[in-house]
């Protein structure tokens, strides 16, 4: 696993996360030193052509302001587009690509669990996708060529977009800063503000580090979901102590606060947690298989990894833990597994683990379940 950043240029990452992270953008030049593209042009466009992969092209001049064609494309789709003006998106490149998915590791500086996908933009020359803003942060690292930003206004919901588009164009744009990145050059956007890339000249490709920011609306909706399914139907409103009331038709302050108790009598921490770790870790994007896995006995994987073998992080895996005063649960691809802190903490920091590191744990047989269960469900894979 490669180490994350300990520096943005110069800046120490303490330094950019109290003063930067979520608070205001940031250049920085020669974030990557002499970086080179682990991936071309014709290998993101070859992704594009793939079931599996989610992919977007948007035409700045097509059948509408701003059209969006969804994936996947065949190849006479690239022929026929224009010289200028068009960019080409896929998501989550890091589960396709092991090289791509190295810089990842980069970013963990940030948790695990925040964590998205990169995603890696191409376009021609003056390709963009329009002037807009994101909810969520994002790094964007300039891969090959070069592309123009410019930094625009704080946004919200209610900022005015262009009509007759399925995206989200910003219709006005007051431009604060602007810059040119060239390969290696990294550009760090907080939610909400207004950024306006473009190409400047050919083959651009710019690689884009995105983080989960849950809406408190999917919070509160997701969570109650998770929270009901384990209460029982007997438990229900209740009012002992009623007194009669002046008017019949008044929900009164004692209702209310009835009402209160519930909620935070089932939403504790130890709750909260469990569900948001297995929210957290849900895989975004699934690799599409028709086979049933087959079943791994412990006996098995252990007697694999002790004549040499080792277990390896499937690459759209995502991990966390949390500890408290029950124990510890290990959150992998959204299930929730009980087991040691020192398996988690492991688990979570390794992306390919030996028979040396895992051999402590063999003794523990609820530690020994959660590997099998990792193995068996395909977060870890067993490879020589």
């Amino acid at each position: 696993m490669i180490a994350p950043l300990t520096h943005l240029g110069d800046m120490p990452i303490e330094e950019f996360l109290r003063d930067y992270w979520q608070k205001k953008p940031l250049l920085i030049r020669n974030a990557f030193p002499g970086f080179e593209s682990p991936i071309a042009p014709d290998e993101l466009a070859g992704l594009a052509l793939e079931e599996e992969v989610e992919s977007r092209i948007v035409l700045e001049n097509g059948a509408t302001p701003w059209e969006l064609r969804n994936g996947p494309f065949d190849e006479d789709t690239f022929a026929k587009l224009p010289e200028k003006r068009w960019t080409l998106l896929v998501q989550a490149v890091d589960q396709w690509v092991p090289e791509v998915n190295q810089l990842l590791d980069y970013f963990r500086f940030i948790p695990n669990w925040r964590l998205d996908d990169l995603m890696i933009s191409y376009a021609p020359d003056q390709g963009g996708v329009g002037p807009h803003f994101d909810y969520y942060d994002v790094f964007l690292l300039q891969g090959l060529g070069k592309r123009h930003w410019k930094i625009g206004q704080v946004c919200d919901n209610n900022s005015p977009r262009v009509e007759g588009t399925r995206l989200k164009i910003l219709s006005e744009f007051h431009t604060t800063d602007e810059w040119v990145l060239e390969p290696g050059d990294m550009l760090y956007i907080p939610p909400g503000i207004a950024h306006w890339g473009n190409a400047v000249g050919d083959d651009c490709m710019t690689y884009s580090i995105g983080f989960r920011a849950p809406s408190h609306a999917d919070i509160l909706s997701e969570i109650g979901q998770e929270v009901a399914l384990n209460i029982a139907d007997d438990l229900r409103y209740s009012d002992p102590d009623l007194k009669r009331q002046s008017n019949p038709g008044e929900i009164g302050p004692e209702a209310i606060a009835q009402l209160q108790h519930i909620i935070q009598q089932h939403l504790t921490p130890e709750t909260i947690a469990h569900w948001f770790g297995k929210y957290m870790t849900e895989r975004k994007y699934l690799e599409q298989t028709d086979e049933e896995p087959l079943e791994i006995d412990a006996d098995d994987w252990q007697a694999a990894l002790a004549d040499g073998q080792l277990l390896w992080r499937h690459p759209a895996a995502r991990l966390a833990f949390h500890s408290d005063k029950n124990g510890t649960f290990l959150f992998a691809d959204g299930e929730a597994i009980n087991c040691s802190r020192e398996l988690a903490e492991l688990v979570c920091a390794e992306t390919e683990i030996s028979w040396v590191q895992i051999k402590p744990f063999v003794q523990e047989p609820f530690d020994v379940a959660a590997l099998s269960q990792l193995i068996n469900q395909e977060t870890l894979l067993i490879d020589e």
